[in-house]
């Protein structure tokens, strides 16, 4: 049996939490984690939008990792 290690050159991945200090530190733990796999945040988006039954705000990003280009 044989093994095969690719690296992983590109990662998006999404977070959501009702409060922007959750959401911060959800990401913020990623970050770390994907630093292990050499990966380095390529760029950020994020969104705020109300929970119109409940009347509170609810965040979401999307969070894209690119290979940390070694110089």
């Amino acid at each position: 049996m044989a093994f095969s290690f690719e690296m992983i050159e590109d990662k998006i991945e999404f977070f959501e939490a009702a409060s922007l200090s959750v959401l911060e530190k959800k990401i913020n733990e990623q970050i770390d984690h994907n630093k292990a796999l050499l990966l380095e945040v390529s760029s950020v988006s994020h969104q705020m939008c109300f929970d119109l039954d409940n009347k509170k705000p609810y965040y979401s990003a999307v969070v894209h990792f690119k290979l940390k280009k070694t110089r």
